[in-house]
């Protein structure tokens, strides 16, 4: 059996392709994330962003913006022939902040005053919330480095087995 990369992609047995596990970390991430505040704020009783007179859109542009932060810094790491795992690191950095910039945004968009968007922010930033987006990103962009790092393989039926394998 050849282990060539060029033989391993072409039967569909090597390595993930990084686009296809930037998109399984992006859903990945997205329901870490998703999944993550909404524990947050039933253990801790507490909305995820609470000031007065904020609507859904400061939530709604920062999970729009944290998602594009983690995708636009997990492909600039995936992108690269091996990637680091310190990339998970630097994906995680702008996905929080995607996420707070998103949030100071939506929350000017509504008009909000400045001190009130800043002190949500800052909000969000000091508490379990911010740790969880982080941990969020953290885990789903490791294993988004992971996914093309290692010799995963897509799983395979018993009947789809060579049988030199057996």
């Amino acid at each position: 059996m050849s282990t060539s990369p060029s033989d391993a992609q072409g039967s569909g047995d090597g390595p993930i392709r990084p686009l296809v596990a930037l998109a399984f970390a992006v859903i990945g991430f997205v329901a870490l994330f998703v999944c993550g505040l909404g524990i947050a704020s039933l253990v801790l009783n507490q909305d995820p962003i609470s000031a007065p007179g904020f609507g859904q859109l400061p939530g709604i542009l920062g999970s729009i913006a944290a998602a594009a932060a983690f995708a636009g810094g997990l492909w600039a790491s995936l992108s690269r022939p091996h990637p680091s795992f310190w990339g998970a690191l630097w994906t995680t950095a702008a996905t929080f902040l995607g996420y707070l910039i998103g949030v100071g945004v939506g929350a000017l968009i509504e008009g909000a005053d400045p001190a009130t968007a800043a002190a949500a922010i800052g909000r969000l930033a000091t508490t379990w919330f911010g740790a969880v987006i982080a941990a969020a990103a953290l885990i789903a962009g490791w294993g988004g480095i992971a996914l093309v790092r290692t010799r995963a393989r897509r799983p395979r039926w018993p009947w789809e087995r060579d049988d030199e394998e057996e």
